[in-house]
């Protein structure tokens, strides 16, 4: 009879420890639901104090640019949401550059419409290719090919750069120029390399001294243009005629240290 009443209290005992065990437990989750929410809330009061602020802040800065007078902002938990338009896509990029200096902003969300004066897709990709011909000229701009398309306003650059700079350059000329509502760059950069570059210039002297290909070098764009990426040598652009595409790629060919040669040269006048 003892070992039973024995027994039966070391069963109750157990199962007051494993109600107490379960009860702990429903009250530690109700606490940590509870510091969670609080932790929540506090961030948000935190981000959402200073909105009055960053609100004043914020038009205060956009109204001191005359490119900004049909920009509107919205400040919501530390982010500002801009709307309205502005004439060329660099003032859109520029609007949200200069808001993101604000104290105690934590994010620009940018809905700026482009609605500057209206040009033809054609018309776009015509001067955004003569724009990028003849930029970087006399900085090595012969190294580089970057053509543009445009669809429904927005321009998308592609080729290949010798260095960040030319890119950039590209990048900012385009952004700049009316009509542009959007520009995507997928433009390359050639890896630094001390043997691609003296490639380069052995192509160049190569094809520029040729007799033949010389009346090119007349053109201060120089319209063969030569692509080096770790010893791959290409050649881009337009020539007159088939011989001088023919006679570009032989001398292209022959220069010394040169992997492999891409003869991607176009004929006036041929697809």
């Amino acid at each position: 009879m003892e070992t039973f009443r024995r027994t039966l209290g070391l069963f109750l005992a157990q199962d007051r420890r494993v109600h107490f065990m379960k009860a702990l437990l429903r009250s530690l989750g109700w606490f940590v639901g509870v510091s969670i929410l609080s932790v929540g809330m506090a961030a948000q009061t935190s981000s959402s104090r200073y909105d009055a602020t960053i609100q004043a802040q914020v038009s205060h800065e956009l109204a001191s640019k005359k490119e900004f007078h049909n920009v509107q902002a919205v400040v919501d938990d530390g982010i500002v949401t801009l709307s309205g338009s502005v004439d060329l896509y660099q003032q859109k990029l520029d609007a949200a550059k200069k808001i993101r200096k604000t104290e105690n902003l934590h994010g620009v969300r940018n809905l700026i419409a482009v609605n500057g004066k209206s040009v033809t897709d054609a018309d776009l990709e015509l001067q955004l290719d003569r724009k990028l011909y003849y930029d970087r000229l006399g900085f090595g701009n012969q190294f580089n090919f970057l053509t543009a398309s445009v669809a429904n306003g927005v321009a998308t650059l592609n080729g290949e750069a010798r260095t960040e700079t030319d890119r950039d350059s590209a990048v900012a000329l385009v952004n700049r120029t009316v009509g542009v509502k959007d520009v995507v760059s997928n433009i390359k950069v050639a890896p630094a390399s001390n043997y691609d570059d003296n490639l380069r210039v052995r192509a160049m002297q190569a094809i520029y001294r040729d007799p033949v290909l010389s009346r090119y070098a007349i053109d201060p764009g120089k319209p063969i243009r030569i692509v080096v990426d770790r010893g791959t040598l290409g050649l881009y652009g337009a020539v007159s005629s088939s011989a001088d595409k023919q006679i570009a790629g032989m001398r292209a060919s022959q220069v010394f240290g040169a992997f492999r040669v891409q003869n991607n040269l176009e004929v006036a006048g041929k697809s």
